[in-house]
């Protein structure tokens, strides 16, 4: 009997720690944490600020520069292990195969260059011989894909000239100009509206329909994940406390931090006049904590959690914890 072999993960991040250097010494941004992101696949990112999201998809990037640096870890995207290959090779892949959206378009797009200017160099430079006129040609192709209204003119504009609403529009022309394998979606629609947040959102759909590229959609909105990603990661202080389906997380969380996100959104079907906050605050950046870095925020915290750091383990069928007491939870479910 022949059995189908599970395909290769698109993007492996294994055990990264990633260090800056400040003037009160060494922080720790990322500890020892990772992921895999399947051809095809959305991965949600979750987590509060400071939690390490961006960081960790700025590693697989290359785009950790001074004062920080990855101390350790495994990053490998479709078998390439992109920390070992030269700057060079990095950049072709970087803007080629693997795109980002950034949080900011605002910063993110160069001020003294047109959009226009900006699309056609993304293409130019990943497709050899490509001329200008259709590079153009092309790009405005891309600025009508993702909606943006006379795009002819459009590229002739700049970044200022664009709403919040179109410079992210443009930033996703851009990203996905050069059909990525991979892309990285930073706080997609951060500061935006909620009308224009709903048409981002609809326009990642369209993304991933056209480009069949695997995504990773780093955010702190449960909402936005729930609507787009198969996965969920959620990070807290650097490190990865739980993974599954969007199914398993929001039916059935198995960390007392996603139960404590889960509790703190608002619903149409509670009637509750307050939200329920988790208590405290995550620890100060470059803090060092001996147990689970959750602890002093937890209601099933008890001395081994004070004292003993716990590991991502299995915690049912394709998904894992990082708390000593994840059995206590599935219990509590079956006894509710």
């Amino acid at each position: 009997m022949t059995t189908t072999a599970e395909p290769r993960p698109l993007l492996e991040i294994e055990d990264l720690v990633v260090d800056f250097t400040t003037d009160d010494g060494v922080v720790r941004a990322v500890d020892g944490a990772g992921y895999t992101v399947a051809p095809g696949e959305t991965l949600g990112v979750v987590g509060e600020s400071g939690s390490g999201k961006s960081v960790t998809a700025m590693s697989a990037l290359g785009l950790i520069k001074p004062p920080g640096r990855i101390t350790s870890g495994r990053i490998v995207f479709d078998g390439i292990d992109l920390r070992a290959i030269p700057p060079r090779e990095l950049r072709r892949l970087r803007g080629g195969r693997i795109a980002m959206i950034f949080q900011d378009p605002m910063t993110a797009l160069n001020p003294v260059l047109s959009i226009g200017a900006q699309l056609t160099e993304a293409l130019r430079l990943h497709r050899q011989g490509m001329s200008r006129a259709a590079a153009r040609e092309r790009a405005a192709e891309l600025l009508t894909l993702v909606g943006v209204p006379g795009a002819e003119r459009r590229l002739r504009q700049y970044p200022h000239e664009f709403s919040g609403g179109m410079r992210q529009r443009a930033m996703i022309a851009m990203a996905i100009a050069n059909d990525p394998d991979l892309l990285i979606a930073d706080e997609p629609t951060t500061a935006l509206d909620v009308t224009v947040q709903a048409q981002v959102l609809d326009l990642l759909r369209l993304t991933r329909r056209e480009t069949g590229a695997a995504t990773v959609l780093i955010t702190h909105d449960l909402g936005v994940v729930a609507e787009l990603a198969d996965r969920v990661v959620v990070m807290y202080a650097g490190r990865v406390v739980e993974h599954g389906t969007v199914a398993d997380i929001f039916g059935a969380p198995r960390h007392p931090y996603t139960r404590g996100l889960l509790a703190s959104l608002p619903r149409l079907d509670d009637e509750a006049d307050e939200l329920t906050p988790i208590p405290g605050a995550p620890p100060v950046p470059g803090e060092t904590v001996a147990g689970c870095a959750f602890a002093p925020r937890c209601a099933l915290a008890r001395d081994r959690c004070r004292t003993e750091r716990p590991e991502l383990a299995q915690a049912g069928p394709g998904r894992a914890s990082a708390c000593h007491f994840h059995h206590e939870l599935a219990e509590g479910e079956r006894d509710e």
